[in-house]
């Protein structure tokens, strides 16, 4: 099955994007070429074709992103993080005690390749699918099947969560999208993300097809079924 089939079995209209941590960045993908404010404004940047790599001076613009992807960070840095937690716990969006429970990979970042997902140059390490509850639905079923579905709760704030939660768990995650996603990347009220780690994704293509067929099969059934019952 080619990479572009999460696209055409769920008709997609913003393309799954690859993302991928490496040491140092592959031959021939450039540097991106502006920072964005905050990290999932790379995530944007992809979906519509573009085909870069990132260093972690690139992600020190969203202290939350750069918490979420172990991006090294100054003193001065990490009073600014701590600066913009207390503002999140002031306005009781946050308790302190959650920080220590936000997913955050594992390594020092130092190289970050994003692609649109049928033309990344590197095998990714997690693929981001923006879509709406009717897509998702079929992409939660896929991962169940395959026995790679996450068993944590549909996260919330931050978005970018998903991703080093996806990695460090080797199961899918997804989130409803925080209010900063929305305004970085242009992603509107109906739609939420799932991550799928790069190693499962072929396990969850697979499924995928499955879903969509049986689902097509089944919405026939119950749309029969509704038709033929009496109403009040």
């Amino acid at each position: 099955m080619s990479r572009a089939s999460l696209t055409e079995l769920l008709r997609l209209t913003s393309a799954p994007v690859a993302i991928s941590f490496v040491d140092t960045a592959p031959p021939g993908v450039p540097h991106v070429s502006a920072v964005e404010p905050a990290g999932c404004g790379y995530w944007r940047r992809a979906a519509a074709g573009e085909v870069f790599f990132t260093v972690a001076d690139d992600h020190k613009r969203c202290p939350v992103g750069a918490h979420t992807h172990n991006v090294t960070l100054s003193p001065a840095e990490q009073q600014e993080l701590m600066g913009l937690v207390q503002t999140m716990v002031d306005l009781s969006y946050l308790k302190m005690e959650e920080v220590s429970q936000i997913p955050t990979r594992k390594t020092p970042m130092q190289v970050a390749v994003y692609a649109p997902l049928a033309t990344s140059p590197v095998p990714p390490d997690v693929v981001l699918v923006r879509g709406n509850a009717r897509q998702l639905m079929l992409l939660a079923e896929a991962a169940q099947s395959a026995g790679v579905a996450g068993t944590g709760a549909t996260l919330g704030r931050p978005t970018c969560a998903v991703v080093p939660e996806a990695i460090n768990s080797a199961r899918t995650a997804a989130s409803f999208g925080c209010i900063g996603n929305r305004v970085y990347t242009g992603a509107d009220e109906n739609d939420a993300y799932f991550a799928i780690p790069g190693p499962q994704l072929v396990a969850v293509e697979e499924r995928l097809a499955v879903m969509v067929r049986a689902n097509q099969e089944l919405e026939a059934f119950h749309r029969g079924r509704a038709a033929a019952s009496p109403t009040a």
